[in-house]
């Protein structure tokens, strides 16, 4: 039987390798290269060298949507995570109405990014209008009208992963426990967070990747203003690319650096936690 199935495993991977190759590998590595030159079209590209990181480096907007980036990311994976963490305690509880529960907060995730944007644009300004201001204000505004959206959409997803993780402890160890003398904290400390690592390992990465890659939201809720100082990096990438003739090369190039600082992060955070799984 395995070697009917090792003989034919090659042809029913092709399609995918194929697929793989067009829609992905090739673009990925014609990118990298279209960053070392000056195009218009893909025909038309001259060779540049690093000329498009440094542009790249020495431009405020893109410095100023890094920070920015890094700010929000930083804040809306703490408190994604917490708050999801704790809606998934309370919703493992014997509480009525859990499933009711779950489902309502888990179909904000179900709203596309576009339409999230205008949703929240909406609602904050509806607020802010009283006190005769908007979201494009002040930066600050748009910050944390930002996390507030991201929260909003990501917290429930992340529930349902926590959830999985929590009711996947055997109830021998917690109830070992407590019959030892542990309260709810030192089970909490002890047991659950630990044991629980392969899930905070899962949550953290998506919700560091998703917040990177913010862009649909960031365009329909602040679209970058007040002066471009709400643009994230994957707008301010997609600005710079369209925004005029001759600049493709550094959009390209600011997006490889973009490609290169998620992957590292993401890559520390996943040595981290993994190792935090194995320690515990």
């Amino acid at each position: 039987m395995q070697r009917h199935h090792n003989k034919y495993f090659p042809i029913f991977l092709l399609p995918t390798l194929i697929a793989f190759t067009i829609a992905f590998l090739i673009p990925f590595i014609l990118g990298i290269i279209l960053s070392f030159t000056e195009f218009t079209t893909v025909i038309d590209a001259r060779w540049v060298g690093l000329n498009n990181y440094r542009k790249a480096f020495t431009n405020q907007e893109f410095l100023n949507a890094l920070w920015f980036t890094v700010r929000f990311v930083v804040v809306s994976v703490i408190t994604i995570n917490l708050f999801a963490f704790s809606l998934a305690l309370l919703l493992t509880r014997k509480v009525t109405g859990t499933n009711v529960f779950r489902t309502v907060f888990f179909m904000p995730n179900l709203i596309g990014g576009i339409v999230l944007g205008y949703i929240w644009q909406t609602i904050i300004n509806g607020v802010l209008y009283h006190y005769g201001v908007t979201l494009t204000y002040r930066q600050e505004y748009g910050f944390w009208g930002l996390i507030i959206l991201m929260n909003w959409q990501m917290i429930g997803y992340m529930m349902v992963i926590y959830i999985a993780g929590i009711q996947n402890i055997s109830r021998d160890i917690t109830e070992a426990a407590r019959i030892d003398g542990a309260g709810s904290f030192q089970i909490l400390k002890k047991i659950t967070i630990p044991l629980v690592m392969p899930s905070v390992t899962i949550c953290i990465f998506l919700t560091m990747s998703n917040s990177f890659k913010l862009f649909d939201q960031n365009l329909a809720l602040t679209a970058g203003a007040p002066s471009k100082k709400t643009a994230m990096l994957a707008l301010d990438i997609f600005n710079t690319f369209y925004g005029s003739v001759g600049s493709e090369g550094v959009g390209q190039a600011k997006a490889v650096v973009f490609f290169v600082i998620v992957a590292v992060i993401a890559f520390i955070q996943l040595r981290i936690t993994r190792r935090k799984e194995l320690e515990s």
